[in-house]
């Protein structure tokens, strides 16, 4: 892996813990980081052959990042035991939004687009 775009994916997320911290936000450095580097292949037009070499790299070996998620889980499971009530309803809520926020999206890109959404088209007639 080249070496030189693991450190510009690592400087984009050291700069948006920065701003992140600088002017309190409340989202996480490692999302202002990604939108540095959005912007960044946006001016730049592309995304460079090294760079995607070593993202598509680091996708391969996603599943380690769950490790601490997993151990976080198993660390505290007294208190997901006692806050499961909570938890779940969290989770179908943002679900449920997720998925809404997500059509009315595709809706308006279809709409936008002049394209009718799948399964909203309208019938064709085919008499012979």
């Amino acid at each position: 892996m080249p070496l030189g775009f693991i450190a510009l994916l690592l400087a984009c997320q050291l700069a948006g813990e920065f701003v992140t911290r600088l002017l309190n936000l409340p989202l996480p450095g490692p999302v202002i980081g990604m939108l540095i580097l959005f912007a960044g292949l946006l001016v730049y037009g592309r995304v460079p052959d090294g760079l995607a070499r070593v993202t598509n790299e680091l996708l391969g070996h996603l599943s380690l990042l769950f490790v601490p998620a997993g151990v976080g889980v198993v660390t505290h499971v007294g208190l997901l035991t006692q806050q499961w009530a909570t938890l779940a309803t969290a989770l179908v809520v943002s679900v449920v939004v997720t998925i809404a926020v997500t059509a009315l999206v595709f809706a308006k890109l279809c709409e936008r687009l002049g394209m009718p959404p799948e399964g909203t088209a309208r019938k064709r007639d085919h008499r012979g």
